[in-house]
């Protein structure tokens, strides 16, 4: 990884071993209509999309000769995307082989290059059948591209991926005309080098969980306001919202520094806190000061547990939900909703109401 102020960003040296078989075998019938091969300017082509990476020098051996990767003269670059207005293009590097490179020839080619990039690595799928092995030191890549591994595998220490592609499946023409191949950029076999706990990232997904983190907190206020018989004023709840979304600019600001998962407990400790007394202050009782403690703490250990799930993420929080609800329907059961409510007397019984030291009698 590379830092630079706050960011940080995943860079890697990679040492690539490529081993080709060509057959020229056919090469002549698709040749276009009036040209012409030219043997003596047959060259071993490789493409990158960045040269100023390269760590060493880049070899090619064929036939026993080995010789080094030079900007190559049929091209200076070639373009891979199918779209028109897409500007992906590679630059070649190309050995010449018209020694070798001739009608119905085989032979075997084998390259090494050593380079350095950062974020992502790709291979492109133009072999007739390619087959790719990657193995690295980073414990979270993501897979991504034309095509998927055919067989990985992830640990703590590194992966491991294989790819195979058959010609059929990468649907991409085994010839191309000057300096365009159409399509070659759909068949990429890539690994990214993704940051797991990645404090945005984390975040961000924190405040996915704000509309349940807010409901639950503004529940329990209003369990504590049904249950102590004191009112709370709009205002009152108003603040106990901003608070709340005071505490993502706090995680946020403090995960920068010092990661996500003591950013969480520094912010969610200074939020329980401040909650806390806001609700002993406002039902004036010490013991609703300290039950907010406990249940404010545990709804930001729910939230962080949340945070660190994957597959069941979706279906605690549904469960929690439904409990809270349970919650505050058995804690509220005994509240008669209807006595805080003015008692409409009709106008005729308001006329037959006896003042003082009048008496009422009938008929």
């Amino acid at each position: 990884e590379r830092r630079r102020s706050l960011f940080k960003m995943p860079v890697f040296q990679a040492d690539l071993e490529l081993d080709a078989a060509f057959d020229l075998t056919g090469v002549p019938t698709a040749v276009p209509t009036n040209g012409e091969l030219d043997w003596s300017r047959s060259e071993i082509v490789v493409g990158v999309s960045d040269a100023r990476g390269a760590l060493a020098e880049a070899v090619l051996t064929t036939d026993g000769k080995t010789s080094t990767l030079v900007p190559a003269a049929i091209a200076q670059s070639i373009s891979i995307s199918g779209d028109p207005s897409s500007q992906s293009k590679l630059m070649l590097l190309g050995a010449r082989v018209e020694n070798i490179a001739r009608p119905n020839a085989q032979f075997n080619v084998k390259s090494a290059l050593r380079f350095s990039g950062a974020q992502r690595i790709a291979v492109l799928a133009y072999g007739k059948t390619t087959n790719l092995a990657v193995k690295g030191d980073w414990p979270s890549p993501g897979f991504d591209g034309g095509f998927l591994p055919t067989a990985r595998a992830v640990s703590s220490n590194g992966f491991t991926a294989q790819w195979s592609v058959p010609f059929i499946a990468r649907g991409v023409r085994a010839e191309g005309q000057g300096d365009l191949i159409t399509g070659l950029d759909a068949t990429a076999l890539g690994v990214s080098f993704i940051e797991v706990a990645d404090p945005y990232q984390s975040v961000n997904r924190s405040l996915k969980y704000a509309p349940l983190f807010l409901g639950l907190v503004f529940l329990s206020y209003f369990v504590f306001e049904a249950t102590t018989g004191k009112r709370v004023h709009p205002a009152q709840y108003v603040l106990v919202g901003v608070a709340q979304t005071i505490f993502y600019l706090l995680l946020l600001s403090i995960a920068e520094r010092i990661g996500f998962g003591f950013g969480f407990l520094l912010a969610g400790a200074a939020t329980v806190t401040l909650l806390s007394i806001n609700a002993a202050w406002i039902f004036s009782s010490r013991l609703q000061g300290i039950r907010a403690v406990v249940i404010f703490t545990l709804l930001y250990i729910l939230i962080y547990t949340l945070l660190r799930l994957e597959d069941y993420a979706l279906l605690v929080g549904a469960i929690v939900s439904f409990m809270a609800v349970a919650a505050v329907m058995y804690f509220t059961r005994a509240i008669d909703w209807y006595a805080s409510l003015p008692v409409r007397v009709p106008s005729d019984r308001q006329a037959a109401t006896p003042t003082a030291g009048e008496t009422v009698q009938d008929g």
